[in-house]
């Protein structure tokens, strides 16, 4: 499901012929898009994902993983056929952007709790890089999918054979996803090493409602920390082909090597949290992307391809960690019953990350280069470390004290 859903982080191919006017002229438009124009349809579509999360994870909680996994498929199958047959800007606004964030946003509200509800605490990241890894991963099939599709059939043909395949292959990966029965008992090892040493990165033994989860501080914490990790990570997503043109015409490689790290960042990341703890893991990610931000300007000036794919893998390597992260984040602080609404919640921070490709993108226009993109990504990073020092977990009955 989410290797299907995930197509989102291969838009800077499409991205990338969108703005190249012989290829548009020759396929019928009047003209090509602006670098601003061209990105508006992937941070329409993070937007309306984020908003999408919440009658997603309310159905989840409620029905179970298969239904908001039906209404996906026929969102988001139908979006990229509109978005390929309407061969126009407002189709693919809509096709993409509307209806493709919409089924985005549901189906990804069910495979992470439906999982989680099978596993113990103390392997939450690891079981959430898992799942979501799929999601990051997509773009290291789609990426040259989209470049050859669009090549050799047109960029109308890569809209619609991926609506169509979606389609399919959602349906029936989701129909395996069931909640573990009422008798069901998480296994734990009996010598489990919890290594964490801070009671604060315990999980919480309560499982607070979504309207519990709003009086807490920390929420609001976890929404701002997913919006910078994001920012960065996505300003990257959104113009990587792009960004490596002088130095890699075939931009797809970037951005299906991107794909490689966003999952292998998702896995790594839950791995060393359950390990260090998630302020200490997110920490060292949005430390290690800040320096690829100040970095970059230089590297892609030098024209340099090795250490480009360094800092832009890294880039992407913690735009993963963060979606790994926050979810582990949320179940760590607020349990599992009510998970898929309260990620919800969480997840708009994500979704708030949207503005940095279209800001990015007026940057290159104006500027005519991505560099105080770059420092802008950077900045927001250090003070999300800042952030994360005072981040820890809510204490229940402090909180309803307070009533």
């Amino acid at each position: 499901m989410n290797l299907c859903l995930g197509c989102l982080y291969a838009w800077s191919v499409w991205l990338k012929y969108l703005t190249d006017s012989d290829y548009m002229i020759a396929q019928g438009w009047k003209t090509a898009l602006t670098a601003e124009q061209a990105a508006t349809p992937a941070s329409l579509c993070m937007l309306i994902f984020g908003l999408m999360m919440f009658p997603g994870g309310r159905i989840q909680d409620k029905l179970g993983p298969r239904v908001p996994v039906t209404i996906s498929a026929v969102s988001v199958g139908a979006g990229l056929l509109i978005a390929g047959l309407t061969k126009s800007y407002g189709g693919i606004l809509f096709g993409f952007g509307f209806l493709g964030g919409l089924g985005m946003g549901i189906g990804y509200a069910a495979p992470t709790p439906a999982a989680l509800k099978w596993f113990g605490s103390h392997q939450r990241g690891l079981i959430v890089g898992v799942v979501v890894s799929g999601y990051g991963g997509a773009a290291l099939y789609a990426a040259p999918l989209v470049k050859w599709l669009i090549t050799s059939y047109g960029l109308s043909t890569s809209f619609v054979a991926l609506g169509i395949t979606y389609f399919v292959v959602i349906c029936a990966a989701g129909m395996v996803l069931v909640w573990p029965g009422p008798d069901y008992v998480v296994p734990m090892p009996d010598n489990v090493d919890r290594r964490i040493a801070a009671e604060s990165d315990e999980p919480s033994k309560v499982d607070w409602t979504p309207g519990e989860v709003c009086k807490t501080w920390q929420v609001y914490a976890l929404i701002v920390l997913f919006c910078l990790n994001t920012q960065a990570g996505i300003l990257i997503i959104g113009h990587a082909a792009k960004m490596v043109n002088p130095m890699l015409k075939s931009g797809y490689i970037i951005v299906a090597f991107g794909g490689l790290m966003n999952a292998a960042g998702r896995v790594g990341s839950g791995m060393y949290s359950d390990i260090l703890g998630r302020n200490r893991a997110y920490i060292i990610n949005a430390a290690a992307a800040a320096v690829c931000m100040f970095a970059l300007p230089t590297i892609i000036g030098a024209k340099h391809l090795l250490l480009s794919f360094v800092a832009i893998g890294l880039a992407y390597w913690v735009y993963g960690g963060g979606l790994c992260l926050l979810p582990s984040y949320t179940a760590d602080f607020y349990g599992l019953k009510n998970f898929g609404l309260n990620y919800a919640i969480v997840n708009i921070g994500w979704a708030l990350g949207a503005f940095m490709p279209k800001l990015g993108g007026r940057i290159k226009d104006i500027t005519g280069s991505y560099d105080w993109a770059f420092y802008l990504a950077g900045t927001l990073l250090l003070i999300a470390i800042l952030l994360a020092l005072l981040t820890k977990r809510p204490e229940y009955e402090k909180v309803m004290g307070q009533r």
